[in-house]
């Protein structure tokens, strides 16, 4: 799997793919997707200041956002540019037509070196925390993922991970229940944190085909540059 150039890094902006209707970019350890209650700006907002700016739009940027990643995790985030688009993208995740995958590091290698973990999760609004559980409870979603060894490090492991279902936090309480949680992830049970606040989580990959030229678009998201990353590779 090759590194994908960064075709702008305007801002902090990491843009990997544009065309005329899609944009797609390498998120930063901090950045929220879309606007909350925090009142941060959005990666979303990011990006529409990028696009008015190269393009010397006068009005308003349209941008749809076609799924999200967690504020603390990094990499590839898809937006759709058009409304014609949009849909079209949305009904690709829906019907898991999209295969995303994913580079996590844990201190604590899984038993198994490559594993499909089922679990059923339940999500506590309350503290914005999932639960794992070995079989459906009242309000839980089943979730399905698959992992694999990818690298053994002096202190912690790389696995690759593809998803089959997409849950809240489903990588982060799966690898937590199995006694792998995600370095730096103390909400799921790691024991510190990393400096940038950040968790070791990367969303390295992503397929899917174009919505208006049908093509097969496949990004690759280079890796945060630190210490333990750069072992990675």
């Amino acid at each position: 799997m090759s590194e994908k150039k960064i075709l702008s890094n305007k801002d902090n902006l990491q843009v990997i793919y544009e065309d005329n209707h899609i944009i797609i970019v390498n998120k930063r350890a901090g950045d929220i997707v879309q606007g909350d209650k925090t009142g941060d700006k959005p990666l979303s907002d990011v990006v529409k200041d990028y696009l008015k700016d190269k393009y010397n739009k006068p009005g308003n940027v349209y941008l749809g956002v076609v799924h999200r990643l967690d504020r603390p995790t990094t990499g590839i985030v898809l937006f759709s540019k058009t409304s014609k688009a949009l849909p079209r993208l949305n009904k690709l995740f829906a019907e898991k037509k999209a295969k995303k995958t994913y580079w996590a590091i844990v201190k604590q290698a899984p038993k198994n070196p490559h594993d499909t973990l089922i679990n059923w999760l339940k999500k506590n609004p309350k503290n914005n925390k999932s639960s794992a559980y070995d079989k459906d409870i009242e309000g839980s979603k089943k979730a399905i993922l698959h992992y694999n060894t990818l690298k053994t490090l002096d202190n912690y492991t790389l696995l690759e991970v593809e998803l089959e279902t997409g849950r809240h936090h489903q990588i982060r309480v799966q690898l937590s229940n199995i006694g792998s949680p995600i370095k730096g992830d103390l909400k799921y049970g790691f024991d510190r944190s990393n400096k940038d606040a950040s968790i070791s989580l990367h969303a390295r990959r992503l397929q899917f085909e174009h919505p208006v030229s049908r093509e097969l678009i496949d990004v690759t998201a280079p890796l945060p540059d630190d210490t333990i990353w750069n072992a990675c590779v």
